[in-house]
């Protein structure tokens, strides 16, 4: 070690024991350094504690492998700076309050999980926010490195002549699923009575009431609502359209938006902060509800395409196309794309409860009763499904499963591209670990210099 990296080893020994000891009167440990990030012994500590939480299997020394991972990570973010790699602080809360309502669910109620953790759940969410931050920082900086990737149809054709059959995977019961969607129409009135609560609310904000006080009582923006409506600081890219347009326009701070409406509901904002192009707002959504006779009249609607169809009136690709409200489907005839994979086969594990019951004992080319459902975003929609075929449990094939070959193939060729750049940022980086840590048997050879 020359005495440069000497002096930055011994500093930043030194500003973390001293932050340690101001916090917790407890010194940490530095296990590694990577470039002129320290690694924690707490940041382990916190990711094994997380890992039992998850249930996550490693092979070998659970935390000598998370270790590794810290050090990977470390890699992507020194290179993350360089190439001015972000993500949104909205998009790092939304991720923190997803994981920790998964977490409440697995272990049964908000006061175990804080017992769990002997903290409480604010804190442990602020613990949270620097590891997800450089988890999304480190999943896009992969994204950066392997974003010229393409596999071409010759490339997938030559893999699957090249595998062996008993290598190939078993792909389990697939379902190609066609959509016809009803949304129960919202009246005039219950438009209006949103409109008037909201602007009650700018009145009573204006009058000095706090607008994170009424956010956190009314907002039915879920995710947002516990921290007052605060979405973070974000970019214009982060929200839809009519949002982004209204939000960014605000140049006062507190100032209150007029009414905006998107495919969301409607929404009052508020400006807190500014910082380049990027800008940290509140809000407060309300979304019209529909009533029992409106539910019914959809109902009722839905039944009667169904009925048409069945009696070959009309097909079921014409009905999605002059009646379906899905705009993602609607234009090709209801078909449905799986997000997970961007291909139409579904197989159980990637479909909502609801859609199981209505299509798991279909025949092919057979309709399913209306199922009354939530779309992502909250609203009331009746669907009917056809199950436009359904492909048995069997050994993959390229016929079947062009989309999934190319899949293992990306991953395959993914993994290569981001191992090669490992390995030659390891010869690059400054990389330091204590001698308690060295004998971990690690993937990468090049950590230990």
């Amino acid at each position: 070690m020359n005495i440069l990296k000497l002096l930055i080893f011994i500093i930043t020994l030194n500003l973390i024991t001293i932050h340690s000891i101001s916090q917790s009167n407890v010194i940490d440990e530095v296990v590694a350094i990577v470039g002129d990030e320290p690694i924690l012994k707490s940041d382990i500590e916190q990711q094994y504690q997380q890992a039992l939480m998850e249930g996550v299997v490693y092979d070998g020394d659970i935390k000598c492998r998370i270790l590794e991972d810290q050090l990977i990570q470390k890699l992507m973010l020194n290179q993350a700076i360089l190439d001015s790699v972000e993500v949104s602080e909205n998009e790092v809360i939304n991720e923190v309050d997803r994981r920790m309502n998964y977490f409440i669910n697995q272990i049964g109620s908000k006061e175990k999980l804080e017992e769990y953790y002997n903290k409480s759940l604010i804190q442990i969410k602020r613990d949270q926010m620097d590891m997800i931050r450089n988890m999304m920082l480190t999943q896009r900086m992969q994204q950066n490195i392997t974003s010229d990737l393409k596999i071409t149809p010759a490339e997938v054709r030559i893999f699957f002549k090249q595998t062996p059959v008993d290598s190939l995977p078993m792909v389990p019961v697939q379902y190609e699923l066609q959509q016809v969607a009803i949304y129960p129409p919202i009246k005039q009135e219950e438009i209006d009575n949103v409109k008037n609560r909201l602007r009650n609310f700018q009145k009573q904000v204006n009058e000095g009431r706090d607008f994170a006080t009424l956010a956190v009582l009314y907002s039915e923006d879920k995710g947002s609502a516990t921290r007052g409506g605060d979405l973070g600081f974000a970019t214009r890219s982060t929200f839809v359209p009519e949002f982004a347009n209204v939000a960014f326009n605000l140049q006062e701070k507190n100032k209150v938006s007029k009414i905006v409406e998107t495919e969301y509901g409607f929404h009052i904002i508020q400006l807190i902060d500014r910082k380049g192009d990027r800008i940290n707002v509140r809000h407060i959504l309300l979304k019209p509800k529909i009533n029992n006779e409106d539910r019914e009249k959809a109902k009722n609607f839905i039944d009667s395409i169904s009925q048409i169809i069945q009696n070959n009136t009309i097909t079921f690709d014409e009905a999605a196309l002059k009646y379906s409200m899905d705009k993602d489907s609607r234009a090709n005839g209801g078909l449905m794309v799986n997000p997970n994979n961007s291909s139409s086969k579904f197989e159980l594990n990637d479909m909502e409860p609801e859609i199981i019951r209505a299509v798991q004992n279909l025949n092919e080319n057979q309709i399913s009763a209306p199922v009354l459902m939530k779309d992502t975003k909250g609203y009331d929609v009746y669907r009917i499904f056809k199950l436009k075929k359904k492909t048995d449990t069997h050994r993959a094939n390229l016929t079947d499963d062009y989309q999934l070959l190319k899949n293992i193939m990306l991953a395959k060729k993914r993994e290569k591209i981001i191992n090669d750049w490992i390995i030659e940022k390891q010869t690059a980086t400054y990389i330091s670990i204590k001698n308690d840590w060295i004998n971990c048997d690690f993937k990468y050879s090049g950590w230990v210099k």
